[in-house]
């Protein structure tokens, strides 16, 4: 929503002061699993936009939170394995299975091998639980969209006759949390993304939405989803001046 592949998106990180500066409370979710929370934060901050590294919710905590003390074959990219504290990593005997996402490198060509994707279906069948930290199936990069892990989550679903439990959006507890850190009621508060699927989801837990037409957003989807969001706007850019207005 603020950027694709590095690149800004324009007025977002004015946006950001805006909306800091009429009194917002802001909490930023991603569903990003190829880098670190701190990164994550630095590459933000480098664009332009205001945030603290607390301020910024990412999916490998909640993994962290999930699986903590349990042993777990994680085929994620190797940068956010430091963010998965508490959890004992293996490579047989696990009790669970964790896959991240994918990212514009050649490492999901290591991370996602057969040889790894069978020794995850070899641990599910010996009765691991599988948890992933998305289900996104693609995601927009600068050259168009990309396939995402998603993907490989469904592959095992099938193979191994098992359900994953999703930790990022729109699962209802990555945005609990959420709301829990800004102390902040579902219906008082605004999920903004570009993502009908895992953004404006947040419409189950009672929160409103914003849809951008910027980075994954496709006309074709939205027409095709049944996920309605009480707002779409150009971009984020434009979201301080419409809230000042009607709301």
């Amino acid at each position: 929503m603020f950027h694709v592949s590095g690149e800004p998106i324009p007025g977002g990180a004015e946006a950001v002061h805006a909306l800091r500066a009429a009194g917002h409370r802001l909490r930023f979710v991603t569903n990003n699993t190829t880098r670190s929370r701190r990164v994550l934060a630095e590459e933000l901050r480098a664009i332009g936009l205001e945030l603290d590294d607390d301020e910024l919710q990412t999916t490998p905590q909640a993994a962290a939170r999930a699986l903590a003390g349990r042993r777990v074959l994680a085929l994620c990219m190797p940068a956010i394995v430091g963010d998965l504290d508490g959890i004992e990593l293996v490579g047989e005997g696990a009790d669970a299975v964790l896959l991240g996402g994918c990212d514009e490198t050649d490492e999901p060509n290591r991370v996602f091998s057969y040889m790894n994707l069978a020794r995850a279906f070899a641990e599910l069948q010996d009765g691991a639980a599988l948890y992933c930290l998305h289900k996104s199936r693609w995601w927009q990069t600068s050259l168009g969209p990309l396939l995402d892990a998603g993907a490989f989550v469904a592959g095992l679903e099938y193979a191994a006759g098992v359900e994953a439990t999703v930790l990022g959006k729109p699962t209802p507890a990555y945005f609990e949390a959420a709301l829990a850190a800004l102390d902040a009621d579902p219906e008082l508060a605004w999920m903004v993304g570009d993502d009908i699927e895992a953004d404006i989801g947040a419409q189950k837990l009672g929160m409103r939405t914003v849809l951008v037409r910027t980075g994954k957003f496709r006309p074709d989807v939205l027409e095709g989803s049944s996920a309605t969001p009480d707002i779409i706007v150009n971009s984020i850019a434009d979201l301080p001046e419409w809230l000042e207005r009607w709301v």
